[in-house]
Parts: C-alpha cells; sequence; structure tokens
C-alpha cells in the first residue's frame, strides 16, 4: 500500500492505478473487481476494517464488496441513489455500454449484490471525511471531502487517464459508462471549486495541483 496523506493509503493493483482501491482510516473505498478480491485481502491481512463504503455502484468498483464485507463481517455503504442497484442482481452494469461490453463486465467484474447498511447522504461523516453528493456518472455516486488538509477521494466523477488507451490526462468518464453527463460535468465543477490539494480519482494517478482541475472544469460545456 502507497500512503498519500494522513490515514489515507492507495491499494497496489495490476496495471498500477488502473482500477483504485483506497484505505481511509478504517474503511475500505471501494473494492475493483470480483477478480482484486485476492489481492485486496492480502493487502488489508493486518487491517481492522470498521466499514466498506462504494464511491458509486459500478463492476470496477463494487466487484469484491460482497465477498469482503461477508468474509470480514463488515457493513457496507454507498450513495443513497445507488442502494438499489447494489442490492438487485443484474442492476449494476451500465445501461448505455454496448452488450458486448455488459456481457463481459458480468462475465468477470461483477460482484454479487449485498445488503446496504446505511445510506450515505450529503454532509455524512465517514472516517474523518465528509460525503459529497456528485451524481452523474451513477445517480448515487458520491465523493468523500477532509477540508483539515484538503483531500477528495473523487472515484469516477473525473479521470487522471484515459481508461481507454492508459495514458495519462484529464478527463470526463466516458459517455458510454455514464448515466447522465451533463450533471457529472456539475459535480467535476462542485469538486473543482473546492480546490482540493490532493483528488484520488478512480482511475488513475492522483492529482496534487488545484490549478489544473480548476481550468479543466472551467472548460466543460454546460
Amino acid at each position: 500500500m502507497r500512503k498519500l496523506a494522513d490515514d489515507v493509503y492507495l491499494l497496489g493493483g495490476f496495471p498500477p492505478s488502473a482500477i483504485n482501491v483506497y484505505l481511509v482510516g478504517d474503511v475500505l473505498i471501494d473494492a475493483a473487481t470480483r477478480q482484486a478480491q485476492g489481492r485486496i485481502e492480502r493487502q488489508l491481512s493486518d487491517s481492522d476494517l470498521s466499514a466498506h463504503a462504494l464511491t458509486h455502484v459500478h463492476p470496477d468498483h463494487q466487484g469484491a464488496s460482497h465477498r469482503i464485507c461477508t468474509d470480514r463481517d463488515i457493513p457496507l455503504w454507498c450513495g443513497e441513489h445507488d442502494v438499489a442497484a447494489m442490492e438487485v442482481a443484474g442492476s449494476v452494469t451500465p445501461p448505455k455500454a454496448p452488450a458486448a461490453v455488459r456481457r463481459f463486465q458480468e462475465r468477470f467484474w461483477v460482484g454479487p449484490p449485498h445488503p446496504v447498511a446505511r445510506a450515505l447522504r450529503e454532509g455524512d461523516e465517514v472516517a474523518g471525511f465528509t460525503v459529497l453528493e456528485t451524481p452523474g456518472h451513477t445517480a448515487g455516486h458520491i465523493a468523500f471531502w477532509r477540508q483539515s488538509d484538503r483531500v477528495l477521494i473523487a472515484g469516477d466523477v473525473i479521470n487522471t487517464i484515459n481508461v481507454f488507451t492508459g495514458l495519462p490526462g484529464l478527463h470526463e468518464p466516458p459517455a458510454i459508462f455514464t448515466t447522465d453527463p451533463a450533471t457529472n460535468r456539475a459535480s467535476i465543477r462542485k469538486i473543482a471549486a473546492l480546490e482540493p490539494a490532493l483528488v484520488c480519482v478512480g482511475h488513475g494517478g492522483p492529482l496534487r495541483n488545484p490549478a489544473k482541475l480548476g481550468a479543466f472544469a472551467a472548460k466543460l460545456a454546460s
């Protein structure tokens, strides 16, 4: 695991930074795909977890959630408008994605449904972070914000790599995986207005340049 800030760690993955999982205090944030369960568990073997929280319910974030919550006997939390997707089988794959992509995700990435113990809303507290509602990529997408050192766990509101090529750079999440791109752009502007000193994303390396994020947000269409 790599320490990014006080009580914020990025778990190792392969390829590095392609699909990110974070340990924040004693809360696991996101859980990659179903195939990642073993490598996540190995890295957390010496960590006591109190809960597992999701930025959003997509196959590359909830894939190992059921197994981890069951094996560790910990509760699962997610944004209130993503609860139904997490709890109902067949609701996780992005509906606008091509059929072949959905079939691949269902076969290799999607984790089983799991009961959500806590529906997270704007202003809730998780491991010293404040929940921000950042919808668009999914209806219930959330981010986690710590004002004291301006650290943001942003999920897929923004990517710091091109998810198709792996090349670095700021990008909106692909439209084929995003429920409402215009609403997601509003969420990008919302997080940019905070001027975060560190942005931890779902795909790509950490961003430590608030001016770069601000400039990117300012150029977005409405």
